[in-house]
């Protein structure tokens, strides 16, 4: 049984308590508990419009992978409102997976636990070796010094949709390349009837992302150099209100988006309901809901002033999925051959092209599919004006806690209820104390 740190047991307690939904603890077998080195359990993230967009992208692949080795992949697609807590829950219990994927902004909280194989160079050697990766990619793979505790699967971005005849209607020429340019364009927007931009206000971990942005626009750190919350600095507040006042002040989010969850945002814009929408990769996604590519436009995210760029001009974070495996797993070989199968080329171009995102495997990305004007977009973001979200041991709590700081400022909005410097403030105090203590 592997050991887990005592700090670390603190902080996954914590994130237990403070997660949204109760969702209950990891499958109740580990995928190997049978000794069986002809089977593995796969734990897949929702990245498709559904659980059963999923299972069609993944099965075909999963069996070909069967044909290749023999071994076969027991697959559960894990919603986002659920994931995190499954992986918590079975860090502690050791009833798990033997695979699974990982937001890129958990690895190192996970890693944290010492549930997970850390990747030293005699593990990559098994899949091709670390040179294999992007350097960007492999920026969210842990603590910055420390082996990665998961590599890189999928790479995305965040970057603004516009719906086109929306925009010539309103008689808005470009995209918005500031939020004060998005603020006006607006208002000539719902002049015309139509809402302006869509959001997920109960979606904590789209919360996170976005005041995480703000937050760089703002010039702005929500933790210390040596690891310390700071949720209540200046910056932070001001990048929280910032985002929520894009319903409170500005009204271009609409009130109902207060309650919006995972895909919600993106099932409106693909109806026509909205012009504008942030988020990451999202071509695929709006395909499998009957949107044509020729209907929309992409573009970075607006910034506060000028072009996107480091610094300030940061207007994405470094999104993506990491694919890791449980150190308690009992096909260890199967668990690294699957690895390599999924970040192998061809699979990654296979996999990459079906979600819409960018292979974080360079000798993939030369396939002419990622230098599609979409893509190039996503992939010029990563290069020059992304962002990692913090690498430190608490990551998973900040984004629980400020996330939900953040949903419950978007209900408060909603309500009708002031937006103010010193409420935002407040939410992000108490946000703050529920953080693990050093």
């Amino acid at each position: 049984m592997r050991s887990i740190r005592a700090a670390a047991v603190g902080a996954v307690t914590m994130s237990l308590a403070l997660a949204a939904s109760a969702c209950g603890g990891g499958s109740s077998t580990n995928g190997g508990s049978d000794d069986s080195p002809k089977t593995l359990t796969y734990w897949a993230s929702n990245q498709g419009a559904s659980i059963e967009v999923d299972k069609k992208v993944l099965q075909p692949e999963l069996d070909k992978f069967q044909k290749q080795t023999g071994i076969k992949v027991n697959l559960e697609v894990v919603p986002w409102s659920d994931l995190l807590n499954r992986i918590l829950t079975a860090t502690t219990s050791g009833q798990g997976p033997d695979v699974l994927n990982i937001g890129n902004t958990w690895s190192a909280s996970l890693q944290a636990t010492g549930a997970l194989v850390p990747w030293d160079a005699k593990n990559f050697d098994k899949i091709g070796g670390k040179s294999r990766f992007v350097d960007s990619a492999l920026g969210s793979t842990g603590v910055q010094g420390k082996d990665p505790a998961a590599v890189p699967l999928y790479s995305m971005a965040y970057a603004l949709y516009y719906n086109k005849q929306i925009f010539a209607d309103a008689g808005v020429s470009q995209p918005p390349a500031t939020w004060d340019e998005l603020v006006a364009d607006g208002k000539k927007i719902q002049q015309k009837g139509k809402q302006v931009l869509g959001a997920e206000g109960s979606n904590v971990s789209e919360n996170i992302h976005h005041v995480f942005v703000f937050g760089k626009q703002h010039g702005a750190d929500f933790f210390t150099p040596d690891g310390k919350a700071d949720f209540t600095n200046d910056g932070v507040v001001a990048a929280v209100k910032q985002y929520v006042d894009l319903m409170a002040k500005d009204k271009v989010i609409p009130v109902g988006n207060a309650e919006y969850a995972q895909n919600q945002s993106v099932s409106d814009f693909a109806k026509g309901k909205t012009a504008m929408l942030l988020w990451q990769s999202a071509a695929a996604n709006l395909k499998s809901q009957g949107m044509s590519e020729d209907q929309y436009g992409i573009a970075p995210v607006p910034v506060q002033s000028g072009t996107p760029g480091t610094g300030a001009q940061v207007d994405s974070m470094v999104a993506g999925i990491n694919l890791a495996v449980f150190k308690n797993t009992h096909n260890m070989d199967g668990a690294m051959k699957f690895v390599k199968f999924m970040t192998s080329d061809d699979e990654q171009k296979i996999l990459n092209k079906e979600y819409s995102s960018i292979p974080p495997v360079g000798a993939a990305q030369s396939d002419p599919a990622f230098t599609a004007p979409a893509n190039a977009v996503l992939k010029d973001t990563l290069a020059k004006s992304a962002a990692a979200l913090p690498q430190v041991a608490d990551e998973s709590q900040f984004e629980t806690t400020v996330g939900t700081a953040v949903k419950e400022l978007f209900a408060d909005a909603a309500a009708g209820r002031a937006v103010t410097t010193d409420s935002v403030k407040a939410k992000l105090q108490k946000a703050q104390q529920q953080m693990p203590t050093k």
